[in-house]
């Protein structure tokens, strides 16, 4: 298997999802992206759906000395695969689009995948395109696209019978292969000699079992008994047990940084003591050596106190748990979520209640249009490995406060379901709180700050030297924040009560606590919300930064930076290299370096000379093209500290990202 997974090429450049446009007239060509990526676009495109902006004015343009214009009644009846560009003003087929690789010019496919249709007088050509025939194109490109979205689905089906739809991936692509392959037909499922088909839930589970043992043995091979890190990470799976999932990073033969997923493991509990039991058994189930562990990450800072639990103590977790007010907070957004989000016809409340506010604003002249400009929105639910969605969560709560707001009503006056009513109730109230503005405001500041952190930290490619400046930059501006952002954050506090007249309190009055109203506080307003509010929950967040980010892992951050390739190695500092070799006593002997202190001159002067090392963007280039040019031979010390460097695990996006597909 081995030679299967050998690298042959350079991995291609990463994705950024998010900003794939949405607009048809917009998208590169299917064929433009990397063959090993075709598949992850379309699987994004399919799962956003097709572009219909429904709230649009669609032009009109005369055709036979008639104004014509798209008719939205076609989103309606051709739902799921038609498109509409507003760049263009013109019409085109998502399944078409996805598959295009393999386009005729049939049924109207060349106009509805790159000129776009405007025909609107001949609306018969929409089922033209689809053609009657099982096997035209777009209905092939439509099969493909299901089958695409079943690769997502589990290995085996819940319902395998010959009468089900869905068998799961093992049955369906052994279905479809012997549909390929008339060799294969001839001896599987029905046609297997005396019925041994090998399709039962067991066999199933062997070669999947087989599968995993096969790769992860290929991945320790690829280590080929190098320094490596560890990144774990623990959640619960859909089950609700406990789930541990451990990812390795090394660096490989051709110099490329490699972060590889070897298993989920099941834990009975997360303290420390367990999580060490875990990783022992995997370590001597695969003749692992503890002694070449040489990076460690572990998610939250408090793993070593007995748990090891959700990037998101970052800020949800450290903080709620300690300031009761942010968890009520956090508490009554999880039953909005639940009241409003459980329901789709409440969603598309929402969204319908926002777009005729968009509509009557433009018609006012409050707000502009143009391209990407009033889209559609509807309240995200965050992700519990996704750092960014609680973000995204409490900006989308912002945006459609008012929107929201009328649901509820609507809740608590017409539901049927008395607890959803109570909810509701309980929701509204909270909302014209001084409380609920005042927080809302908090954490939209506090993640708004850290956002840019949280997305670098999240990135395959991790940039060390980018999370130093980033690290740095935050904790400033933290800082100042909670020394000279009152003021300022008072005024989006007040700004956002007047707009949706919610209740004000007067800062000079006396603070009444909500949980004993009949007990005097001795405090005003001003010193609970700014002193025991506002500083506390700054205060928190920056020792949460100082205690993730030391200073001796901010030292060793900072002496790593000196190998950086960036304009000519400008930031290269012998004494800070050297100083790096002192962190890692069991990699270099005294008599190495000495050695690597006087060779460390002679590498630099050899890499700036050469005009391969010319425009390198980060350690992982530089890794690779001294394996390119053989220079890890000539300088073996030097190349030793940058895979010590690239194996060190910064953050663990990685296994969140296994989690999210996991969970799902």
């Amino acid at each position: 298997m081995y030679r299967f997974m050998k690298r042959k090429s350079p991995p291609p450049p990463d994705i950024n999802f998010n900003k794939l446009p949405s607009d048809p007239a917009k998208r590169k060509s299917i064929l433009s992206y990397h063959l090993n990526q075709r598949d992850e676009v379309r699987r994004e495109y399919l799962i956003r759906g097709p572009c219909q902006p429904r709230g649009h004015k669609f032009k009109q343009i005369v055709i036979g000395k008639v104004l014509r214009r798209f008719n939205p009644k076609w989103f309606d009846l051709y739902g799921d695969w038609l498109e509409y560009s507003v760049e263009k003003e013109k019409a085109f087929c998502l399944y078409c689009y996805l598959f295009r690789d393999q386009a005729g010019n049939q049924g109207g496919s060349d106009s509805f995948l790159s000129t776009g249709f405007c025909s609107w007088n001949k609306a018969d050509r929409l089922d033209q395109h689809v053609g009657l025939d099982v096997n035209s194109f777009h209905n092939n490109a439509k099969r493909k696209c299901e089958d695409l979205m079943r690769q997502g689905l589990s290995f085996r089906g819940h319902d395998e019978s010959e009468e089900s739809t869905n068998k799961g991936n093992f049955l369906e692509l052994l279905k479809y292969t012997a549909g390929q392959n008339e060799v294969v037909k001839k001896v599987v499922l029905k046609n297997a000699p005396k019925n041994n088909q090998m399709t039962s839930p067991p066999i199933q589970k062997d070669i999947v079992h087989c599968f995993s043992e096969e790769v992860t043995r290929s991945i320790i091979e690829e280590m080929d008994n190098d320094v490596f890190g560890l990144l774990v990470d623990e959640s619960a799976d859909a089950s609700n047990k406990e789930q541990m999932t451990v990812v390795f990073r090394f660096v490989d033969k051709y110099g490329v940084v490699k972060e590889r997923f070897i298993g989920v493991i099941h834990v009975k509990e997360t303290s420390s003591l367990s999580l060490k039991s875990a990783i022992d058994s995997l370590f001597a189930k695969y003749g692992l050596s503890l002694k070449k562990l040489r990076g460690q990450g572990y998610d939250g800072a408090s793993n070593m106190k007995g748990e090891f639990n959700g990037l998101r103590s970052l800020i949800l977790k450290e903080i709620a748990k300690k300031h009761v007010e942010v968890g009520e907070f956090f508490d009554m957004i999880s039953v909005l979520l639940n009241v409003v989000g459980a329901s789709c016809t409440r969603k598309d409340k929402i969204r319908e209640i926002h777009r005729q506010k968009v509509e009557e604003k433009i018609s006012n002249g409050e707000i502009k249009t143009g391209t990407r400009l009033n889209q559609e929105l509807s309240l995200q639910r965050p992700g519990n490995t996704r750092w960014g969605s609680h973000y995204k969560t409490l900006l989308r709560l912002e945006e459609l406060f008012s929107s929201i707001v009328i649901v509820l009503e609507y809740i608590q006056d017409e539901g049927t379901d008395t607890t959803k009513r109570q909810q509701a109730y309980g929701i509204l109230k909270y909302f014209h709180t001084f409380d609920f503005v005042f927080y809302l405001e908090l954490m939209l500041l506090v993640m708004g700050l850290t956002d840019s952190l949280s997305k670098a930290l999240q990135r395959k490619d991790q940039d060390i030297l980018n999370v130093i400046s980033l690290v740095k930059t935050t904790k400033c501006q933290l800082q100042k924040v909670r020394d000279d952002g009152w003021d300022a954050f008072m005024a989006e506090v007040s700004s956002f009560s007047e707009k949706n007249n919610t209740a004000m309190l007067k800062m000079e009055e006396e603070f009444v606590d909500s949980r004993r109203p009949r007990k005097k506080s001795g405090i005003t307003n001003l010193h609970h919300y700014k002193v025991d509010c506002f500083y506390t929950v700054l205060d928190m967040q920056l020792q949460e930064f100082n205690d993730r980010f030391d200073e001796v892992n901010s030292e060793l951050l900072i002496c790593m930076s000196s190998l950086s390739p960036i304009d000519s190695f400008c930031q290269f500092d012998k004494s800070m290299l050297v100083r790096l070799t002192e962190f890692y006593p069991d990699e270099f002997s005294f008599v190495e370096r000495r050695s690597l202190d006087h060779q460390l001159e002679i590498y630099l002067d050899n890499v700036k000379n050469d005009e391969r090392f010319t425009d390198l963007k980060c350690f992982g280039d530089l890794a690779r093209v001294m394996v390119e040019t053989r220079k890890h031979l000539s300088h073996p010390l030097v190349y030793r500290l940058l895979k010590l460097s690239l194996i060190l695990p910064v953050a663990t996006a990685t296994v969140e990202r296994c989690f999210s597909a996991m969970m799902c």
